[in-house]
């Protein structure tokens, strides 16, 4: 196994929004996670980061060419899609949703029911 890699994408998928999530899974330990711990659902591995502590977490969705690296949590029933990056020790969780350009970094915590749009003229 190439100890570089943190998760797999498991069989375990969904459909949203027209495209299909699989849900993660740990293949090491690292940050708070346990090796074998399952995590929320990403399109392709280009959305989350093998470096870093970056997570995907419950049942959080991180799609299309969204980017979730560095120290960054997603978790709960959010979402991260579009072109939206999250970093740093940022955190989206809750019912979330950080779409469009949205750029979310440093310790920025995005909570609640309220979307955060990136890119609006």
């Amino acid at each position: 196994m190439n100890t570089e890699l943190k998760y797999e994408l498991t069989t375990d998928a969904i459909a949203v929004d027209g495209k299909i999530l699989y849900r993660i899974k740990a293949l090491r330990a690292f940050g708070r996670i346990k090796e074998g711990t399952f995590g929320g659902y990403i399109e392709k591995e280009a959305n989350l980061s093998h470096k870093g502590n970056a997570w995907v977490y419950g049942n959080a969705k991180v799609y299309g060419d969204a980017w979730v690296y560095g120290d960054a949590r997603v978790s709960g029933d959010s979402r991260v899609h579009g072109n939206a990056w999250v970093s740093g020790d940022a955190e989206v969780y809750g019912n979330a949703t950080v779409s469009g350009d949205a750029l979310i970094y440093g310790d920025a915590r995005v909570y609640g029911a309220s979307p955060i749009l990136g890119g609006s003229k």
